[in-house]
């Protein structure tokens, strides 16, 4: 089977505050205390994934996994080691990212599908099926300065999920929206998966990752904490599983319990 991601040994250090404040280094001087100007997001992590895998990234908040997802799809380098993978990336890492806040949904459209490799034609030839997909309405000829976090959500998602890609990507991106929409997303992201595409999933949902992975990687203080099956996973974890996003079954069976109470 062909390696999609490799990541080998893999560090990346940030600087905790460039510029303190006065009051900060006063305090700092007072207490006689040397305060760390670094810290390391990621130490040492190694991993491969191979093609049509489905992995899901988990931990706690400030674990490394946004970092870690940042390297894989090339926003970021590594400090230290190597981060390797084939073929094109798609995904949402942050609501709005790549977005220009002064052009319109339309423009952004095409500005954010060029930075994920698609061509003019190839946008225009998808531009009604994402236009569709992110279901903004009159807002898609608006600045996107003016929506909100839900619109930014849809509009990125939208176009992220109509490129043609071996590698997608997905950073919380079912943490904004209204709950039709997140099940949308993950229909749409069972597509991709069965499809072939590997898939790199951040979610601190145990039911979601359940659902949606084969595999779950577990960061711990930027060091990898385990490896392997998604139950043992969940289980080192200590997560109860109990906040799982909705499935497409759900999807189906609410609409048409919503269609018969609006006909009574």
């Amino acid at each position: 089977m062909t390696t999609s991601i490799i990541v080998d040994d893999v560090s990346k250090t940030f600087r905790y505050n460039a510029h303190p404040t006065l009051k900060q280094v006063l305090r700092s001087r007072l207490q006689r205390e040397r305060t760390p100007s670094t810290f390391k997001a990621l130490d040492g992590v190694s991993f491969e994934v191979k093609q049509g895998e489905s992995i899901g990234l988990m931990g706690l908040n400030g674990s490394g996994k946004s970092t870690l997802l940042k390297l894989v799809s090339g926003v970021m380098r590594p400090d230290e080691g190597k981060v390797l993978t084939r073929g094109r990336i798609s995904g949402l890492i942050a609501t709005g990212a790549g977005f220009h806040k002064e052009l319109s949904g339309r423009d952004n459209i095409f500005m954010n599908a060029a930075m994920l490799g698609m061509s003019k034609e190839e946008t225009e030839s998808k531009f009604d099926d994402i236009a569709a997909f992110a279901d903004v309405g009159r807002f898609m000829d608006t600045p996107v300065g003016n929506y909100s976090s839900g619109m930014f959500a849809r509009l990125g998602f939208a176009v992220a999920v109509h490129v043609d890609c071996d590698i997608f990507i997905a950073d919380e991106v079912l943490a904004v929206g209204d709950r039709p929409f997140k099940k949308k997303c993950m229909k749409r992201m069972r597509e991709i998966r069965d499809s072939g595409v590997t898939l790199f999933y951040v979610s601190h949902s145990a039911g979601s990752v359940k659902k949606m992975c084969n595999r779950a990687i577990v960061l711990e203080k930027g060091r990898l904490g385990f490896d392997g099956d998604v139950e043992e996973a969940v289980k080192y974890l200590h997560y109860d599983g109990e906040d799982e996003e909705p499935d497409a079954e759900e999807s189906e069976e609410d609409e048409r319990d919503e269609a018969l109470a609006s006909d009574i």
